[in-house]
């Protein structure tokens, strides 16, 4: 019995040092209260400041998204800004086609006038040179004819000379 207990109390000692060397393994393990303290206040305020974060970024979230949207619609504005002076401009550029389209049908008309003007114009010139030789020939035959006009009347005026010493004569 004596070596039963012995041996008995062998194997506890045995599994009271296993334990013993466990248990100071886990104490070697463990971080002091104090420290551990340290440690729980340190997690608690960087979860503060992490929450914060958490916060402060949500914030920013929110604000950049109200942005975003103020600037998307400011956007939407220019686009239908823009649209509305393109279309504006495409009004503009219509009517200015329509203008210049109607300018062009006109110097076409004009320019059409002026050539009926110039063949108008170089007949009359024919006719005037016509006129001209027309007119020459008469003056020619005019002159001709003042000239035989003084022949006759000179010829009148040495008649009438003539008759006028004839006819005292006669007279007589």
């Amino acid at each position: 019995q004596l070596l039963e207990a012995k041996a008995s109390l062998s194997l506890a000692q045995a599994q009271h040092a296993l334990q013993l060397q466990q248990a100071k393994a886990q104490i070697n393990n463990m971080v002091p209260k104090k420290q551990f303290e340290q440690l729980q206040n340190t997690l608690r305020e960087e979860q503060c400041k992490t929450q914060q974060l958490h916060e402060s970024l949500q914030q920013q979230a929110e604000q950049m998204c109200r942005q975003l949207v103020r600037t998307q619609e400011e956007h939407e504005q220019l686009l239908l800004a823009a649209v509305e002076q393109a279309e504006g401009l495409e009004q503009s550029l219509k009517n200015a086609e329509d203008v210049l389209a109607e300018r062009a049908a006109q110097l076409r008309d004009a320019q059409a006038q002026l050539s009926r003007n110039k063949l108008l114009i170089e007949e009359l010139r024919g006719e005037n040179r016509k006129l001209a030789m027309v007119l020459q020939a008469a003056e020619l035959k005019q002159k001709s004819m003042e000239e035989k006009n003084q022949v006759l009347e000179e010829q009148a005026s040495a008649l009438k000379q003539l008759i006028g010493k004839i006819t005292p004569a006669s007279l007589n």
